[in-house]
């Protein structure tokens, strides 16, 4: 965020950043490239500068043509040129983005009306092999390892201590999600966008949105995933207060854009983005800005929470016949919005049965054999390993009975940088009687009865490792304990 170092005035204002300062005289504003070199950008020449102010000029005008007017040159008594500005139109302060976002106003329509036109923008943006290299899970491993070695230095001077567990975070998920992001290149997600799309930069106009000031020092970092552009805004509408702001407008961009990302991506891409301002932050507050420290530390905060949320997992849930784990696994499935995979469907499904049909039969018989069982279980896990390495999380909802089983979908885990919940469902006798009357009574994918169940809790193989989920007691208890298992807070949002 700019920090106005001048009296405000109606004519003239001026305002610093990092990088620049802008000067707003009358009806235009002139920006000024501070002759720094930061590593990740450098001005430290008037060539270097005046170059960047083309580009700003000639990149801005896609998503603002009628706002910059071009490149002046700063003369000196000589009158040769000594530096370059950029000449704007000046934009109403009054509906900027971040203003009216922290003034309360109900800014829900222009989200939408922005997440159209950046969807649009994105729908025609430039694409190509080297741009989509810039997409790949190499390059974005990349840009984490150099902004968090650039945060780094402020590690125990402004931030919290949080770099170690955001880089083991952050480096986890994009090892695992070598398919997924495969698969945002072949499908063109990959453009030529904004890269810097935040709310003070956003002006809400009664003709429409004016975006300005995209990422013009470095064409490899303006080279990113639409939903990764998309997330910068969501990650700065969560800086100001409003995280649910951010999520209903990437909501609307991935449905404009036609984009069924998992939200795994969604919370990645937002973490991203903030331990990238993060870095700014530290920066601005080396260069004496005295709020920028508190800002910084809310960023990295802010990384941390999105990287834990967005943490690929695989949920074992198990348990007897009876015991409700097929209803909790539904229900935790839906909360989470991960993928639910049943043994129960798979193996009428490969017996080629419809999945309300009975194929009732006596322990260890029928399609219920110890080898009918195994390819049950091989196919569960191979579904599921698809999954995880597209970003879904993963309810798997069977017995895991047996020790070997889940040994085997640990290993899975781990192979595709996924957490592994263990849950086992319990309910007291009578509850699972009950529940067992129900089923005979009325019908049900699950064929166990009585003899089956009782066959099934005397072989149990123990599971330690489980966390153990009562669920006759009421449904959102057993979800937040569930949750608390996964290391989510009970109010997380998928």
């Amino acid at each position: 965020m700019p920090h106005i170092i001048q009296e405000s005035s109606p004519y003239a204002d001026v305002y610093e950043t990092h990088a620049g300062v802008v000067f707003l005289v009358g009806e235009h504003a002139y920006k000024l490239k501070k002759p720094e070199d930061f590593g990740f950008l450098d001005y430290s020449t008037r060539e270097l500068r005046r170059t960047a102010c083309h580009r700003e000029v000639q990149l801005n005008r896609r998503l603002a043509p009628d706002v910059y007017e071009g490149v002046l040159d700063v003369t000196g008594a000589d009158g040769r040129p000594v530096d370059h500005l950029v000449a704007m139109r000046r934009m109403p302060a009054a509906r900027r983005l971040s203003t009216l976002v922290r003034e309360g106003a109900d800014v829900s329509g222009e989200l939408r009306r922005l997440a159209h036109l950046i969807a649009a923008f994105h729908s025609r943006a430039e694409r190509g092999p080297e741009i989509s290299k810039q997409g790949a899970a190499e390059a974005l491993r990349g840009r984490w390892a150099d902004n968090i070695a650039e945060a780094h230095p402020f590690q125990d001077t402004v931030l919290g201590g949080r770099l170690e567990e955001i880089e083991r975070l952050a480096l986890r998920f994009v090892d695992g999600r070598h398919d997924l992001f495969r698969a945002r290149i072949d499908e063109g997600r990959i453009v030529d966008g904004h890269g810097d799309l935040l709310t003070n930069d956003v002006f809400c106009l009664d003709d429409g949105p004016r975006v300005l000031d995209c990422l013009e020092f470095d064409d490899r970092l303006r080279r990113l995933d639409g939903l990764d552009d998309a997330a910068f805004l969501a990650m700065d509408l969560e800086r100001l207060g409003a995280p649910r702001l951010g999520a209903s407008f990437t909501r609307s961009y991935a449905s404009f854009a036609g984009d069924p990302a998992p939200d795994s991506l969604h919370h990645h891409y937002v973490a991203y983005r903030a331990l990238v301002r993060a870095k700014v932050a530290c920066l601005r507050h080396e260069q004496g800005d005295g709020e920028a420290g508190d800002e910084a530390r809310l960023l990295e905060q802010m990384a941390q929470d999105h990287l834990r949320s967005g943490a690929v997992r695989l949920f074992a849930v198990g348990g007897t016949p009876a015991t409700g784990k097929t209803t909790f696994a539904e229900r935790l499935a839906d909360r989470l919005g991960a993928v639910l995979l049943s043994s129960d469907r798979i193996r009428k499904e490969s017996a080629g049965l419809p999945p309300l049909h009975s194929a009732a039969a006596s322990y260890g018989e029928g399609i219920y054999t110890a080898e009918a069982t195994r390819r049950v279980y091989d196919t569960l896990l191979e579904r599921g390993r698809g999954l995880l390495d597209r970003g879904e999380s993963v309810v798997l909802d069977a017995s895991w009975s047996a020790e070997p089983l889940r040994r085997a979908a640990g290993t899975l885990a781990e192979a595709a940088r996924a957490d592994f919940v263990q849950l086992r469902c319990t309910a007291p006798q009578e509850v699972v009687d009950r529940r067992l009357a129900e089923r005979a009574a009325s019908g049900g994918v699950s064929d166990a009865g009585p003899a089956v169940a009782q066959t099934m809790v005397d072989t149990f193989a123990p599971w330690p490792e489980s966390t153990i989920v009562d669920t006759s007691r009421p449904m959102p208890d057993v979800l937040a304990q569930a949750l608390a298992a996964s290391g989510l807070q009970p109010d997380a949002q998928p």
